[in-house]
């Protein structure tokens, strides 16, 4: 032997024991990132808010959008009087979710928002204030009230501004609409007198729930029903006449004993059967006498008479229907100022079900009773019965001098609690001896939603649009004529909203048959408020004839001053001179009306001056052949408020509705299912979510709720969603740091030359992709969140990236492997950031920026982005059908070692290499060419065609799969940690597979 050849073995042994001392993992590939674990939302959100307002992503989202069909969300203003609250946040995310994923499937998807300024809202705070001083709101100017109440709003508005920016939601939040801004008081103005125009606004009188407390009447929409403790009466209202039932009372059953110095009739329906009956024991001073004859519904006589403490009675006979169509009553407190006659009419709101059979009948005092007083005007003049509806009650609660001996007591006093009305009433009502029975009930009672307080219905004039009056006639609606059938040929405001509805997408659908049973069963419009902060209705009357005053010229003058100075010029002219002299008309000859509008008519008009007057928002709508559309978009309570406002206004004055689109979500309660209240404790504020979690936590929250019901949130909730954020961001920052290896130059451009593992991937994309973009096109973010939390977490870190780590970080750099499931990864990573930007925005744009520093450093953003694209051609199949048997076999062996772990037989998989024994031939077939010990993450598997042993594993939904598990033999690689037999590693690295040593050797060519 020489020397040369000596040296050789020396050498090899030196680099042997080089690479035996080497750390090798500083020669993986191991992902690098600076996009942190730790999310730090709070901290990571405002800097991102920030960044976007710097570039002004707005108006770049409307230049990159520029050309393309419009998807405009127009917003529901939320009142300006108060820090947002979880509702708040629930709508303001939800059409932050509508406007930005309607932008990336390719729409110009535009979003203003904006605040409804005037009401009680606003107006109620002021007086709570002045009372707080000690000061009158009616001894202080109406246009310095008013500007106090403008200051209040705009201080508001821009505190809930902050607040819904907070969240994330996009939109141009520096020119929002406000229905307090001049233009918009002129064109409320506008709309309110095209209505006068038309002939369909009238001043009329009828019963409205009206608030003591707040001194106004109030629409359905602003009433919510609450538990309340009613008096309860049993009044008897004796027969005039001779006949059959002469001596006998009719008995009537009411909950507002207090109405019935307004009554004028009995209702009763002649479907139901009715007898007379006479008490044949009662007790002594009992209120039914001994001898008594009272006419009562069959169902409904024992349950009277229990009431009453009658210990016996008798039915003396039938009643006939047209016996009761031809009686006549007395009043109750006749002899006492009621010295009118009670008739009897037939009415199909009366039921059985509870009371007497009998409806007090109070015109002036509920919406069916004036009904059919007013359907029964002609018969009932026919009859000699004065017609005319009195006013019982004042603006105060008060008994007027309609209500003879009782003037002056209270219904509810000015602190919405009860008066002495009731307690009046019922002591005549007992001194006359026409009291039968009283009682207490525990029902629910509508109670004004900000006061908080019950109200009443009380008579009084107020200005009404007209919901059956066919367009083109003359005068106001005749009370008394007979109402059109809903859906008939007439063009009325009834009629065109109906077919409106028909024409919109409901979404939920059962929205559609919610709306459309309140519209044809509503009656007319009460647009009248008697406050001080809102729009005027802008219309002069005259005195002599009571006719509306229509002439174009006075109502152009009417608007361009409200453009310059707003409603105040309305108030400030107190006289109307300033719009009558001018145009030739005597303002001692006219009453300029002071009532304000319903704000619910200043909402329902945002479309003319929003969507019809600013060129970013004009749209083409499909109704008018073009391909834009109108979304509208609150709470389902809106189906009575916003929607139906804006239905009713659009309809009359454009024959249309302004929304192509209605979407609607429930209310926020508790874990428990309760409704949230401070007094609880189980209030969830947005505010203290953020600080604590982050926005991105609580849009998620909305994602993945189904807000066609109502949403339950709490601390427990939202923890899992933190946690299933914090798994989705794992899998987001895995792929960032894997794609730190990635670049152009190694892409691989022919998916078919890829592995299979990387095309089923693919193939996976190719299937979720039409699926994610058809939910966010139907509004269905809970699938979003189902689809690619269960992908990212089930398909992607529990099993393709599991499985390709190996390669990933210990092949060699020329592995096309490697290569291809880098390329596969980076469009993972590009479709996963784009379909998760609309909910989770600020940590889609932290790991887009982290992923792409040169949008980083200029102004780019994953939200200037359209949805990533997916190829047809990774649509295979065939190839997902095999692996979907692959996994079910990998399931089986997973499952094996899952036990060997836990008995400490084995640490990691890589120390077992299975014997997998299936005898099902198309299971078989499935794994046949493929590295099963790869796809398992072992260091070896052995496939066997035979049944495994009694003892081997198995799972009983795969059957004809067993697997016994075997450790691993040889030795365990230094570098990828698998167990390989020896005698094939290569001289130069004898403790790394050969796999491994061609990576090494790689590297040391490059460096």
């Amino acid at each position: 032997m020489n020397d040369k050849t000596a040296e050789k073995p020396a050498a090899q042994d030196a680099k042997a024991q080089e690479a035996k001392g080497q750390d090798y993992s500083q020669t993986l590939f191991l992902p690098q990132t600076e996009f942190p674990m730790r999310a730090g939302l709070p901290q990571r959100e405002p800097e991102l808010l920030a960044r976007w307002a710097k570039m002004d992503l707005y108006r770049k989202l409307r230049e990159t959008a520029k050309g393309r069909d419009r998807f405009v969300l127009h917003d529901g203003p939320p009142y300006a009087n108060g820090n947002i609250h979880i509702g708040h946040a629930l709508n303001k995310v939800l059409k932050d979710l509508v406007t930005r994923s309607q932008q990336m499937l390719g729409h110009d998807s535009n979003y203003v928002p904006g605040w409804d300024c005037h009401g009680l809202p606003i107006e109620w705070k002021i007086e709570e204030q002045y009372r707080a001083k000690g000061l009158n709101k009616d001894d202080v100017p109406v246009v310095e009230f008013r500007r106090e109440c403008r200051a209040f709003a705009e201080h508001w508005v821009d505190v809930q501004r902050t607040e819904f920016k907070r969240l994330g939601v996009e939109g141009d939040w520096d020119d929002p609409y406000l229905t307090m801004a001049y233009p918009a008081e002129a064109q409320i103005a506008r709309e309110i007198m095209k209505f006068a125009q038309n002939g369909m606004l009238y001043r009329g009188s009828k019963p409205v729930m009206w608030s003591v407390v707040e001194k106004t009447a109030l629409a359905e929409a602003e009433v919510e029903y609450e538990e309340h403790v009613s008096d309860t009466v049993f009044v008897a209202f004796p027969v005039l006449g001779s006949g059959p039932l002469a001596g006998a009372s009719v008995v009537i059953w009411t909950t507002t004993p207090w109405t019935i110095p307004g009554n004028r009739a009995i209702s009763f329906h002649h479907k139901l059967a009715y007898g007379l009956y006479r008490v044949t024991a009662a007790p002594e001073n009992n209120w039914a006498k001994l001898g008594a004859t009272y006419v009562l519904a069959k169902n409904l006589a024992e349950g009277v008479f229990k009431a009453a403490k009658v210990e016996a009675f008798e039915l003396v006979a039938d009643v006939s229907a047209e016996q009761l169509a031809g009686l006549t009553a007395a009043h109750p407190l006749r002899g006492q100022g009621y010295e009118f006659d009670v008739p009897l009419l037939d009415g199909d709101h009366v039921t059985d079900d509870a009371g007497t059979g009998f409806v007090h009948t109070a015109p002036g005092h509920g919406r069916e009773d004036f009904d059919i007083w007013m359907a029964s005007g002609r018969m009932l003049a026919e009859r000699g019965i004065e017609t005319r509806i009195p006013y019982t009650v004042d603006a105060d609660g008060r008994f007027t001098k309609d209500a003879p001996g009782f003037e002056g007591a209270q219904v509810i006093t000015d602190k919405g609690e009860k008066g002495n009305a009731n307690d009046v009433v019922i002591k005549a009502l007992a001194a006359s001896g026409n009291l039968v029975a009283r009682g207490r009930l525990k029902h629910q009672y509508p109670h004004s939603w900000r006061s908080k307080k019950p109200v009443i219905f009380r008579n009084t004039p107020q200005w009404f649009i007209a919901m059956d009056k066919p367009y083109g006639d003359a005068g106001a609606p005749d009370p008394a004529a007979p109402a059109p059938v809903a859906g008939g040929n007439a063009d009325t405001l009834r009629n065109r909203a109906l077919k409106a509805i028909k024409d919109t997408q409901w979404v939920p659908a059962a929205g559609e048959n919610r709306i459309n049973g309140m519209i044809a069963n509503r009656p007319d419009w009460v647009v009248s408020r008697q406050r001080a902060w809102g729009v005027p209705i802008t219309v002069f009357v005259a005195k002599e004839t009571k006719e509306v005053l229509v002439d174009a010229k006075v109502n152009a003058a009417i608007a361009e001053a409200f453009e310059a100075e707003g409603a105040d010029a309305w108030f400030s002219d107190t006289d109307g001179a300033r719009f009558l002299k001018p145009f030739g008309y005597d303002p001692a000859q006219y009453e300029r009306v002071t009532d304000v509008l319903d704000v619910w008519f200043d909402s329902g008009s945002t479309h003319a001056f929003t969507l019809e007057k600013r060129a970013d928002l004009k749209t083409h709508r499909v109704v008018d052949g073009g391909r834009d559309k109108v979304m509208y978009l609150e709470g389902s309570d809106q189906h009575r408020g916003w929607f139906h406002s804006s239905l009713l206004e659009s309809c009359g004055t454009r024959g249309r509705a302004p929304y192509d689109v209605v979407l609607t979500h429930g209310f926020c309660l508790d874990e428990k299912g309760e409704k949230m209240s401070k007094s609880k404790g189980n209030v969830t504020a947005p505010q203290d979510v953020i600080k604590d979690s982050g926005a991105d936590i609580l849009r998620l929250w909305v994602a993945a709720a189904d807000y066609s019901d109502d949403l339950r949130i709490g601390k427990e909730i939202l923890k899992t969603f933190v946690e299933t954020y914090r798994k989705l961001r794992n899998t987001m920052r895995w792929m960032l740091g894997t794609l730190a290896h990635f670049s152009e130059e190694i892409r691989v451009t022919e998916p078919a030359s890829m592995p299979e593992l990387e095309r089923l991937m693919l193939h996976r994309l190719a299937e979720l992709g039409p699926q994610v973009e058809e939910a966010y096109r139907t509004y269905d973010y809970k699938k979003v969140v189902n689809l690619l939390s269960q992908f990212m977490n089930t398909e992607l870190s529990a099993f393709y990236f599991d499985v390709r780590k190996d390669a990933l970080y210990c092949d060699p750099r020329s592995s096309h492997v490697r290569k291809s499931a880098l390329t596969v990864v980076d469009q993972l990573f590009r479709c996963l950031t784009t379909w998760l930007a609309p909910i989770l925005v600020f940590t889609a744009e932290e790991a887009w920026l982290e992923r792409y520093p040169d949008q980083k450093a200029g102004e780019g953003s994953v939200h200037l982005e359209l949805f990533a694209p997916v190829q047809e051609s990774w649509f295979d199949p065939e190839l997902a059908e095999r692996w979907a048997k692959v996994r079910r076999v990998r399931r089986v062996v997973t499952g094996a070692l899952e036990l060997e772990r836990a008995a400490k037989r084995i640490g990691s998989s890589l120390e077992a290499a299975p014997v997998v024994h299936i005898t099902d031939a198309d299971l078989r077939a499935a794994v046949s060419g493929l590295d099963l010990a790869e796809i398992c993450i072992t260091s070896g598997a052995r496939i066997s065609d035979v049944e495994g042993p009694e003892e081997a594993f198995r799972l009983a939904d795969v059957p004809g799969v067993s697997v016994v598990p075997v450790r691993a033999s040889g030795v365990k690689c230094a570098r990828s940690w698998k167990y390989f037999d020896p005698a094939t590693a290569e001289a130069d690295y004898p403790d790394v597979t050969p796999r491994d040593a061609r990576a090494l050797r790689e590297l040391r060519r490059a460096a």
